[in-house]
């Protein structure tokens, strides 16, 4: 098969290649500008005259995802326990009766692959019902049903299709574990539903985010490395690689045909998308996703987009991202505004008090990230608000410390009389009440979890939302356009 790379190969880059650091030339890069030399610094010729900052947060982000790939395997043993004995006292009912049912042979030992088996985010907020509050036709919908499939993308294939098919009466249509070129195992993970009982029919494509335990998925979120496209700005270099990009830094419009194991992410649901949408005329989707699942689920519209896939981006309905970090440049976003304005598709990101992850990377006048789009941002008593910036947009300030840590201290008071003030559905677990702990020191970390994000789109105002789109339209009133862009 021939391939069209017309427009698709990135000859301007730099990725950082902390495996292969050693200290004292780590060290040296703060006092030479000449980082070509550097054998941890892929870049084109040429590219050596960089400011201190740049060498500065270059340093950091290697540092700290040298100290993450440390502890990665440690880590994701300690993981994988702790989420087999969260599983093992709820299979039991608690812990008296565990050591009971032990005691007489009779302990319930579960197994990852049960569809009863949760991960430990879905041990932090076990809630999969959808709210019967927010119908469809409701502005709310849209982010309320997104953020759920999100939450429930963390969960093994039998849960997905379990809850799915049974709880939320819609078709499940997959699940996928993709395959990373460059890591050379599947590390991206999706799945996909229609749901038939809504007019037009609605299939979601639902990205999993960065796992809690999984060092190598935050060592992603901590990278700075980047991809010049032609057309398109600089993107992350490893969101683009999660989603597809290939060996030789592009990406092509079409790519040769390979088995199911060494799938990639972006063609594979592109092709499922054609078939599936090919089946009723009428029929939309939506992305979504949450952390690194929302970082892809904007980065797939993207690619769309440089691709030209007009059929597809016209019946894009929308893209709901949580918690997502940032994923371009500046000339990333004004791309992309173009492409959202040109097909009327609405984009909300949606971000949560203190979350650290959409602090991510760090942007400011020495670093390309930037993020774009309609921010819905939350605070602790979720209330919303349309924002072009998240505050503390960089999360690290010193003049934010102690706000953070007062702001924390109210989350955890707030954890035991929330289902008092807002109802049943909104009572907390001792998992999520010791993050809650933790985050008196990082306030960040339980600001992250899908339980927030869940309660910002069913407590939050629906004024902050765009009117839901309906079947015979496609297109924003001139006073809401604004909000959407």
């Amino acid at each position: 098969m021939a391939i069209n790379r017309s427009m698709s190969i990135s000859k301007n880059y730099m990725l950082l290649k902390p495996e292969e650091v050693q200290l004292f030339d780590l060290i040296r890069i703060l006092f030479f500008r000449d980082i070509e030399k550097r054998n941890f610094v892929n870049t084109p010729e040429g590219v050596h005259d960089e400011p201190f900052m740049r060498r500065w947060l270059i340093f950091v982000s290697i540092l700290v995802q040298k100290g993450l790939q440390t502890v990665s395997a440690p880590l994701a043993r300690f993981g994988s326990n702790l989420e087999m004995w969260l599983n093992l006292l709820s299979n039991n009912g608690n812990f008296l009766k565990l050591a009971w049912n032990f005691l007489r042979g009779k302990m319930v030992t579960p197994e990852k692959s049960w569809p009863t088996f949760l991960s430990f985010n879905g041990k932090i907020d076990d809630r999969v019902e959808l709210d019967k509050n927010i119908k469809h036709g409701d502005s709310r919908y849209y982010g309320a049903f997104s953020v759920m499939a999100a939450k429930i993308s963390y969960e093994n294939k039998d849960y997905i299709k379990k809850t799915v098919e049974d709880l939320w009466k819609m078709e499940f249509l997959g699940f996928y574990d993709f395959w990373n070129e460059f890591q050379e195992k599947a590390t991206t993970q999706a799945f996909m539903l229609r749901d038939k009982n809504v007019d037009p029919e609605m299939i979601v494509v639902a990205f999993r985010g960065t796992e809690t335990f999984d060092a190598d998925a935050w060592c992603t979120d901590f990278d700075i490395s980047w991809y010049d496209f032609p057309g398109m700005g600089k993107v992350h270099g490893g969101f683009i690689k999660a989603l597809g990009l290939q060996k030789d830094a592009s990406l092509p419009d079409e790519i040769e045909k390979t088995d199911d194991e060494h799938a990639t992410a972006y063609y594979s649901i592109r092709e499922k998308l054609k078939e599936l949408l090919k089946t009723n005329e009428k029929s939309k989707f939506i992305v979504t996703g949450h952390s690194l699942g929302g970082a892809l689920a904007i980065l797939f519209p993207a690619v769309l987009a440089l691709h030209k896939e007009e059929e597809l981006l016209k019946r894009l309905e929308g893209v709901y991202t949580f918690g997502q970090p940032r994923v371009g440049d500046d000339e990333f976003g004004e791309f992309m505004k173009e492409q959202l304005k040109n097909y009327s598709i609405p984009y909300y990101r949606f971000v949560y008090c203190n979350d650290i992850v959409p602090r991510l990377p760090y942007d400011d006048s020495t670093l390309t990230f930037k993020h774009f789009g309609t921010c819905l941002y939350y605070n602790s008593f979720y209330k919303g608000e349309v924002v072009e910036e998240e505050p503390n947009k960089n999360y690290f300030s010193p003049f934010a410390a102690i706000p953070k840590m007062i702001n924390a201290f109210w989350e955890l008071i707030r954890s035991f009389i929330i289902p008092y003030t807002k109802g049943p559905d909104y009572k907390e677990g001792g998992t999520l009440r010791v993050l809650r702990l933790i985050g008196l020191l990082i306030a960040g970390v339980p600001a992250h979890s899908t339980q927030e994000y869940v309660n910002c789109t069913r407590l939050g105002s629906a004024d902050v939302y765009l009117p839901v789109h309906d079947d015979h339209a496609k297109s924003n009133t001139n006073s809401e356009e604004p909000k959407n862009l």
